[in-house]
């Protein structure tokens, strides 16, 4: 007897950048994304770092440049029908207090979320699924001054993502803003659970994942 075939995922076709895309997570997300048949778009400010990966699309980009932002996005909405997925996985870690490392890491944690979802928000919001996810740390609920520059920042980009959240809230309209919180993307199964969540972003309604902050640990991904 022949087995159904296995219903599509609902992020099948959709355009999904990943931002970040070259570190370890960012291949493995991108990895789940195209497994899915979404069309990803895989940036990194580094070429080599997002050679031979599953994507439909390879960008070098600074993400927290804003002009070469805005001239990519253009260029991207002139060869797809829409936009309707930005995964932030841009990261970067250093500990201290000091200016040096508070502008390294503002760069990376901040300025590219910043950019990237401002330029891409009426996109995500013109979708009829538009999903943005980030991953956070959890140490924002137990900052320390060793890594106050870290866990500073890692609260904005928090908040950022909220007030993106309340704003699609208020328009009433299909777009979701979530939050992925981990201890460490190198704990065992971490990044997997993140790249499952991420693939299944599209398969669960926006008023189920608008606002949410999910706790990723060994094999768990989003419910």
């Amino acid at each position: 007897m022949t087995e159904p075939a296995a219903a599509p995922s609902s992020a099948h076709d959709r355009t999904v950048v990943v931002a970040g895309a070259g570190g370890a997570a960012g291949r493995e997300v991108c990895a789940a994304l195209t497994a899915a048949g979404a069309y990803v778009v895989a940036v990194s400010s580094r070429p080599d770092t997002i050679e031979e990966i599953a994507a439909a699309e390879t960008h070098a980009l600074d993400l927290a440049d804003a002009d070469a932002v805005t001239e990519w996005a253009a260029a991207l909405r002139a060869r797809r029908p829409s936009i309707d997925g930005l995964i932030h996985l841009v990261g970067g870690w250093r500990p201290g207090s000091s200016d040096e490392d508070w502008e390294w890491l503002e760069k990376r944690v901040l300025s590219t979320l910043r950019v990237s979802s401002r330029e891409l928000r009426d996109d995500l919001n013109a979708s009829s699924a538009g999903r943005l996810a980030i991953v956070s740390s959890a140490s924002v609920a137990a900052p320390r001054w060793g890594i106050v520059n870290y866990v500073t920042l890692k609260t904005a980009a928090e908040t950022w993502v909220q007030a993106l959240a309340n704003g699609w809230r208020v328009k009433g309209t299909p777009t979701a803003a979530v939050t992925f919180v981990v201890g460490s993307l190198e704990g065992e199964g971490v990044i997997d659970a993140l790249a499952q969540s991420v693939a299944a972003l599209w398969d669960l309604p926006h008023e189920k994942l608008n606002g949410v902050v999910a706790t990723l640990g060994d094999d768990s991904p989003v419910e």
